[in-house]
């Protein structure tokens, strides 16, 4: 990847950043962005936290959803999720620390299917994420 295309996708991301107040709320920080690549990092905080006293499952499924969101629009052209599903495979608690791994998985010119894995501070795989987006082909114009 090009400088000049790391450059387009960041601004692409901070644009999508700053005007998501959700992904603040959630003390959200972007780590590495890029076309395809969005990793992210936030603390869980004890108003996260859901009967049980664990994490509820809408803050690793926002936290994977934002990394789609940034990843996939990063190439330049508006995407939108159309269809997306998570697997939690461990709890979390508050205090952890959490990050994504995105992979692209595909490609096209109307459609792109991501792989989210969110793991914890100890590296443990605590949420999959799938995620297909569909690209509309209005590109982003960010202006200086």
């Amino acid at each position: 990847m090009s400088n000049n295309e790391k450059s387009q996708a960041t601004r692409i991301v901070d644009a999508m950043y700053n005007n998501d107040p959700y992904s603040k709320w959630m003390g959200i920080i972007r780590l590495e962005d890029g076309p395809g690549i969005s990793k992210l990092q936030m603390t869980v905080r004890s108003e996260m936290l859901n009967g049980f006293s664990i994490a509820h499952g809408g803050i690793t499924y926002a936290l994977a959803d934002s990394a789609l969101a940034f990843a996939s629009n990063a190439h330049g052209i508006h995407a939108v999720s159309i269809e997306t599903s998570i697997s939690h495979v461990k709890k979390v608690v508050e205090g952890d620390v959490l990050t994504t791994y995105v992979e692209e998985r595909n490609l096209t010119a109307k459609t792109g299917l991501y792989y989210i894995t969110v793991f914890n501070q100890n590296g443990e795989e605590v949420a999959h994420f799938k995620g297909t987006v569909f690209r509309t082909g209005k590109p982003w114009e960010i202006r200086d």
